[in-house]
């Protein structure tokens, strides 16, 4: 799902109250962490990753690693913060993402 800037704008409120499920600490990225915050992703469809102090890696480094080796789209960026979105594979999960498509 391609998203316009009104739907980015829903996806960023929606995820205000939310608190960070994941984080980046000196571990790294590795492909087990992507697949692990997937499989959040598709039942929750919006979540967000904190960056840790300690991470070797900047938020432009995880925003570019996301991006690349998965389908997960990242809505926002504020400081060591990442809000991403990906549409549900379960039918009975993508009540966000429906209210996403009328907007």
């Amino acid at each position: 799902m391609n998203l316009r800037g009104k739907q980015k704008r829903f996806l960023r409120a929606q995820a205000n109250h939310l608190q960070p499920l994941f984080a980046v600490g000196k571990n790294g990225l590795t492909q087990a962490w992507l697949a692990q915050l997937d499989g959040a992703l598709d039942k929750r469809e919006l979540i967000k990753v904190s960056i840790l102090q300690n991470a070797d890696e900047t938020t432009g480094d995880v925003k570019e690693f996301i991006e690349q080796n998965s389908d997960i789209q990242v809505i926002q960026e504020i400081g060591r913060v990442l809000v991403l979105f990906k549409v549900s594979s379960n039918p009975k999960l993508r009540e966000l993402s429906q209210r996403v498509e009328r907007i």
